[in-house]
């Protein structure tokens, strides 16, 4: 086989890798279309692809005209990639230094060569040019750091990626350049250009990728654990996340019970039982310290998970959510105020969810059957302090509104 054939063919394999991401990019977003940023980086990885064919199949003809254009399809992909990750984290250059960033280079490399013909500048204007840019999206995304297994990872391979550019140029290519097209694509540089871009090219794509595809899990596993109307987990994601806390005692748990919510939904509708719904929802997760879960049980029952909580500290915790709920102002004047039931105890160790969540229940239900608005726990306070005509920080009996 010719041997130009043969380079030829080598040098389509890593547009080729890159398009294939693209086409994973573009198939990530038809599974979840709100993630734009999806078909930015596909266009990246479309932009780098036509820069490289218009390289190796000389597309448009002439030297000159050949490296101004692949030159700014080059600085189009980078861009634009840099762009694709920004977007994912809510941030971005902005078209207009899009628009000067790819100008410039253009214009760069086309005075490098029309006017001070001169390829060792052209080299060391992309390579650090293209590696300043990369850097400062890394800078940019710096709080991936804090984030998930997968974001760390992308972080650090897009920081690692961008860092390369700067020795790699002076290590391959120093301060003189091959002397003709030949010998540069023979070059230490032009080899090790492909080498970085096949190995941490490739990895970056396929980090992005992953992170992508993990936020689509997120978001979907999202939908599914959480309650559409109020926002807090439903039965099955307040479950899921505390299930891990459960193998030893010490943490407490509230059940909150709307007091006469058939009757509200009866006399005003769906709609303002709906509005009550979300009001208490939005009152439980203020007064909740940073830790606690909340879930939404079914109907009108609420459930709130509070590791490391003594059984007085879960009582003083239900009278202040319940003195919240009552507190809550509505628009009709007719609804009045919304009260609230609650029971609350302490995790014992050994006991199953299904014991436990069964004991607070029943607490629950003495609560409501006792004249509701109140809290019972597995706590019993002396008399004087459930009979007393104020509202204490805690009671047994918490007296109505």
């Amino acid at each position: 086989m010719d041997a130009a054939i043969v380079r030829t063919t080598l040098q389509l394999v890593i547009p080729g890798i890159l398009l294939i991401f693209g086409i994973s990019f573009v198939c990530t977003w038809l599974i979840d279309r709100k993630r734009h940023y999806l078909l930015v980086l596909a266009g990246a990885c479309v932009f780098f692809a036509l820069a490289a064919g218009s390289q190796i199949f000389s597309l448009p003809s002439g030297a000159g005209p050949n490296a101004v254009v692949s030159g700014a399809i080059y600085t189009a992909a980078v861009i634009t990639a840099a762009e694709g990750l920004l977007l994912r984290s809510g941030k971005t250059f902005g078209l207009y230094a899009d628009v000067m960033i790819v100008c410039g280079f253009t214009a760069l490399l086309a005075y490098f060569f029309y006017v001070d013909r001169n390829l060792l500048a052209r080299v060391y204007i992309q390579s650090f040019g293209y590696g300043f840019v990369l850097l400062v999206t890394a800078l940019r995304l710096s709080g991936l750091m804090r984030g998930r297994v997968v974001d760390r990872v992308l972080f650090w391979i897009l920081l690692v990626f961008s860092i390369q550019f700067f020795p790699r140029t002076l290590l391959t290519i120093g301060l003189s350049a091959p002397s003709d097209r030949a010998a540069f694509a023979n070059s230490i540089f032009w080899q090790a250009l492909q080498l970085s871009l096949g190995v941490l090219g490739a990895s970056l794509a396929m980090a992005i990728l992953a992170a992508a595809v993990t936020d689509v899990i997120d978001d979907l596993r999202h939908q599914r654990d959480v309650d559409h109307l109020t926002g807090v987990f439903n039965r099955r994601g307040f479950e899921e996340r505390i299930a891990g806390r459960l193998r030893k005692g010490g943490h407490a748990l509230l059940l909150c019970d709307i007091d006469k919510f058939k009757s509200i939904n009866d006399q005003y509708g769906h709609d303002v039982g709906d509005i009550v719904l979300k009001a208490v929802a939005r009152q439980l997760e203020l007064s909740l310290r940073t830790g606690d879960i909340l879930g939404r049980m079914g109907g009108e029952e609420f459930a709130v998970f509070l590791p490391d909580t003594s059984a007085r500290e879960a009582q003083e915790c239900a009278e202040r959510l319940r003195l919240a709920i009552q507190s809550c102002k509505f628009t009709d004047p007719d609804l009045g105020s919304v009260t609230a039931s609650f029971g609350a105890g302490v995790l014992a160790p050994g006991e199953t969810w299904s014991s436990f969540y069964k004991r607070i229940d029943g607490l629950l239900y003495d609560a409501k059957r006792g004249g509701r608005n109140r809290t019972v726990s597995d706590i019993r306070l002396v008399s004087s302090l459930a009979n007393d005509t104020s509202d204490p920080p805690f009671s047994l009996q918490a007296h109505r509104a």
